[in-house]
């Protein structure tokens, strides 16, 4: 039963309009929405009624009837204003806006979004967002930076750019890193495929069995890579390694191998079997500087490719997985080009740095 509500004050002129806008093929609908509403409401139809009728909401039918009431026919053909429009802004008002996106954060947060801007501004959210695709600002993104503090750094970054660039003759380059700490994850439940419409799932939740290190050294003219799989990455096993590239490396090249700064790399005894194995060249990168060896881009396709979304019952599992991309790896190689030269490098590093002390 609906309890009657008030009817909605109307002339004949106004009811005329109302009823020909609702038979006109060429009326909005929205317009014809806002008509059925004030022309029951001018009936004397319960707002609920009038809502379950038109699938719409009782707020919706109470603020249209109040706009009727304000404003007449002409109300309902018009929305309320949400702010203005970036075009409508002066240069002074967008230049405010942008003024306050760079130099200003809200009390509660670290960084404005366009409703909390457009909120403290006076303009709609869409404004701020067009003002801010103009400018090209993005106030939710951060990048991280580390710039190296070797001391050392313009001398490592030539030599290794140098490697790059320059090969020496017969002799092979190769990025050797460790990539540890990889964890043979099992999903608890299976997964649904994916199907049209709907990508593939798996549960967030997850069992650990262990994990496993890989040892990898990126041939860089072929894009080839030597790899073994370890339980631990301590000297005895960079040791190992070494002894495994040394095998499967033609004996009549020097190899130069591009290497950080980990500990590992220059043990003493890692030193002492270097020094009878003279074939062997190492390169450090500056420290801070994983970006300059560049099997840590390899690294990255292998865990895109094949870890990060993988389900391993074990290690073992893991290990051989490891492995089957390696010999696949080796027999599609795709070597990586460096391009970058040491000046520009240079320059970057010190735009970099004068732009950090500006802001500081």
């Amino acid at each position: 039963m609906w309890n009657p509500a008030d009817a909605l004050p109307m002339t004949v002129e106004q009811k005329l309009r109302l009823e020909a806008w609702v038979r006109a093929p060429t009326t909005p609908q929205y317009v014809v929405l806002r008509s059925r509403i004030c022309l029951w409401a001018h009936e004397g139809w319960a707002n609920h009624r009038i809502a379950t009728e038109l699938g719409t909401s009782r707020p919706t039918v109470l603020l249209w009837r109040q706009r009727f009431a304000a404003g007449g026919p002409a109300a309902l053909e018009q929305d309320s204003s949400r702010g203005q429009s970036a075009q409508r802004l002066d240069d002074s008002q967008i230049k405010a806006i942008v003024e306050a996106t760079l130099h200003t954060t809200p009390r509660d947060a670290t960084h404005w979004s366009t409703r909390t801007l457009a909120q403290a501004s006076g303009v709609s959210h869409m404004t701020v967002a067009r003002i801010w695709d103009a400018h090209g600002l993005q106030p939710h993104r951060v990048r991280t930076f580390k710039l190296s503090r070797d001391p050392a750094f313009v001398e490592k970054l030539t030599d290794v750019v140098g490697l790059y660039l320059n090969p020496p003759d017969k002799a092979l380059v190769l990025c050797v890193d460790e990539k540890s700490q990889i964890q043979a994850l099992d999903r608890t439940q299976p997964g649904l495929p994916m199907k049209r419409g709907r990508c593939g799932t798996m549960t967030h939740d997850y069992l650990r069995h262990g994990t496993t290190t890989l040892f990898a050294a990126l041939n860089v003219l072929e894009g080839k890579v030597i790899g073994g799989c370890f339980e631990r990455h301590r000297h005895e096993e960079f040791l190992k390694f070494l002894r495994q590239i040394d095998r499967q490396t033609p004996s009549a090249l020097a190899l130069h191998l591009i290497v950080d700064n980990y500990g590992t790399h220059k043990h003493p005894q890692v030193r002492h079997w270097l020094a009878q194995h003279p074939r062997f060249h190492l390169h450090f990168t500056p420290t801070s500087s994983s970006w300059l060896n560049l099997v840590e881009r390899w690294f990255a396709e292998i865990t895109r490719k094949r870890i990060r979304r993988g389900s391993f019952h074990s290690v073992a599992e893991l290990n051989s997985m490891i492995e089957d991309y390696i010999r696949h790896n080796n027999q599609h190689p795709k070597p990586f080009l460096w391009t970058k030269r040491v000046d520009e490098i240079l320059e970057k590093v010190r735009h970099c740095k004068a732009a950090a002390v500006t802001q500081h």
